[in-house]
């Protein structure tokens, strides 16, 4: 197991959202001779530290082939099927909870990656995120503190989870 294997940990997906992210992904791939000819175009073009076509077609290229390599590895390391059945929250489930011991203030979301927002009407949060984290192995009745972004600290009970069917 390589040190890259050990740092990033699996990300479940759906299968609807793998085969998005994978169509996503064989588009980019497709796309790169379009992306070099464009910048070959520009090159012709004539002096480069003039040329904005030629610096934006570059720019371009960059993005695409970061994407590129994000939907890799994601998808190399990527758990696709069923979210799991977990005995305490974890990535793939629809998470309910509430808010400074306010049972009113309660909101439902799946934890998982972004990249399956698209398949879904639930808020995603992310396991990284600073709630995902506090959250990550939670079980029903659990009150667990957050920081937010703003520094403030933020106490959540964990309502109930149940693996995401969508």
């Amino acid at each position: 197991m390589s040190t890259t294997d050990r740092e990033a940990p699996a990300t479940w997906l759906s299968q609807d959202a793998h085969d998005r992210l994978q169509a996503e992904l064989n588009e980019l791939i497709a796309g790169r001779p379009v992306i070099a000819a464009e910048i070959n175009a520009r090159r012709e073009e004539g002096d480069l530290r003039e040329n904005g076509g030629y610096h934006a077609a570059r720019e371009e290229q960059g993005k695409q082939e970061g994407r590129i390599r994000y939907l890799q590895e994601l998808l190399r390391t990527a758990q696709v099927g069923e979210a799991p059945k977990a005995d305490s929250v974890a990535p793939g489930t629809v998470v309910t909870i509430h808010f400074d011991d306010d049972e009113e203030d309660r909101e439902t979301f799946l934890l998982g990656s972004r990249e399956i927002a698209a398949t879904t009407d639930l808020t995603v949060y992310s396991p990284e995120s600073a709630l995902g984290k506090a959250i990550l192995g939670s079980r029903a009745g659990q009150t667990v503190t957050y920081t937010a972004p703003s520094g403030a600290d933020i106490k959540v009970t964990v309502v109930g989870f149940e693996p995401f069917g969508g």
